[in-house]
């Protein structure tokens, strides 16, 4: 007989409730196989695509996208013995080739144990006799209705499960049809008009929700996944330390010309050597001298805790909000380390696969705010930190050179740290390592 199993939503990172559904990459009637990304999910920490633990046929998906689910919900249904065709093991197979349920675990890192169910006996008829086995019937099964696919991470028709199959027995496409029920959901009614030749087919576009009111010339968006975490930290930080922000203005002349020397050197060739690479290794060595930056507040433990390393977190803007993945071991790297973490941190990031494991234990973090021709701000510290580093755009700008005026690269720092643990003098003391290193990378051999 059919063995259905269902697809929780499990914690992908600590302390998650929910996710909203991006988008399905699966539909009823898939067949999958095992580890096959089935769906992706945007949690308070990134975007994360989601594998399935088993092989066999998708028979119901139980949320739509843009729907937000609780942890522990379900978010498919399988059939993992399609069409009951599974035989008993013959009496001479040796009993590790099949698994107690129990002992089976899923191949990968998401998912919790998986809920099993029976199919309920049909009305009317008699119960199977425990002690006397089926046999075994090889259904005939129709082959299914060509449909045409829809394209990964694209435009989802909003339609439930059973409405889906209809549309796909019927040979409908749904992404031409205009959903009669609240907001935009499609209906078996839709489907069938549609199949009768008497729905108008529209572009797939025009069901998209956008928020938009042409009647108040306003837009809403919901304020969910990433976005809302990061209000809700920032948030807490404000309130929670108590910000001090200094500033520097810094000639960078020396550090521009170096990396325009390494980026010809072959050491260095294929390497994208920004400045940012620079302020990153900056900051490793300036935290070596005032260890106070990379400590952090224990509310809880009434505790200054030091920490002997530098995670250091690179603040980015995607299409989702705010993240700020981490380098992990940051002060242990190389320049040209750091140029290559940088690099793939930002690209991964920008395409919103950063996982949230990449986003947590930070210690200390830098925010670019040059990238967009910004001078500088009053960055906010990050929840479980004490400091972050603003960075500005580097400028041509009239600048006083052994008496003489001179256009030289120049740009300014922001440091905003927690006064509770970072005292005037250690922050300023910082502040002024960081420019003295960017000022002249000569001055790194004397730390």
């Amino acid at each position: 007989m059919p063995e259905y199993k269902q697809f929780p939503l499990s914690d992908t990172a600590e302390g998650l409730t929910e996710a909203d559904i991006i988008a399905w990459h699966v539909k009823p009637g898939d067949e999958v196989t095992v580890n096959q990304i089935v769906v992706e999910v945007e949690t308070a920490k990134a975007a994360v695509e989601l594998p399935i633990p088993w092989a066999g046929v998708i028979t119901e998906l139980h949320a739509e996208p843009g729907q937000t689910v609780e942890v522990g919900a379900p978010l498919l249904t399988v059939d993992v013995d399609p069409g009951g065709k599974a035989a008993p093991a013959p009496a001479a197979a040796p009993a590790a080739e099949a698994p107690a349920e129990e002992e089976m675990k899923p191949l990968v890192g998401y998912g919790s144990k998986a809920v099993v169910t029976k199919r309920r006996a049909r009305k009317g008829s008699a119960p199977s006799a425990p002690s006397t086995p089926e046999p075994v019937v090889a259904a005939v099964v129709p082959a299914p209705a060509p449909v045409v696919e829809e394209p990964r991470g694209g435009y989802v028709p909003l339609a439930k499960p059973p409405v889906r199959k209809l549309a796909k027995d019927l040979g409908v496409d749904l992404r031409a049809l205009t959903g009669t029920a609240d907001g935009g959901v499609i209906t078996r009614e839709d489907v069938e008009r549609a199949a009768n030749g008497s729905a108008p087919a529209v572009p797939a576009v025009s069901t998209v929700d956008t928020g938009y009111d042409p009647t108040t010339r306003e837009r809403r968006v919901p304020i969910k996944g990433v976005r809302k975490a990061t209000a809700a930290a920032m948030v807490q930080s404000a309130y929670t330390a108590p910000h001090v922000t200094e500033f520097l203005t810094v000639d960078v002349t020396p550090m521009m010309e170096l990396r325009e020397k390494l980026k010809t050197s072959r050491e260095f060739r294929g390497v994208k050597l920004t400045p940012l690479a620079f302020a990153a290794k900056a900051v490793c060595l300036a935290a070596k001298r005032t260890p106070d930056v990379n400590a952090v507040w224990d509310e809880a433990a009434q505790e200054i805790v030091y920490k002997d390393y530098v995670h250091l977190g690179i603040a980015a803007a995607t299409p989702r909000g705010l993240v700020v993945p981490k380098i992990f071991d940051a002060d242990a790297k190389s320049l040209k380390e750091l140029a290559l973490a940088l690099t793939e941190l930002t690209d991964v990031a920008r395409e919103g696969k950063t996982t949230p494991a990449a986003m947590l234990n930070g210690t200390f973090t830098i925010t670019n705010v040059g990238v967009f021709g910004v001078d500088t701000g009053t960055p906010i510290i990050n929840p479980g930190e004490s400091a972050i580093l603003a960075v500005g755009a580097i400028r041509d700008t009239p600048w006083v050179v052994d008496g003489e005026i001179k256009v030289r690269k120049v740009l300014q720092l922001s440091l905003s740290f927690d006064h509770r643990v970072v005292d005037g003098q250690q922050g300023s003391e910082f502040l002024a390592d960081v420019g003295a290193l960017l000022a002249d990378p000569a001055v790194a051999i004397t730390y």
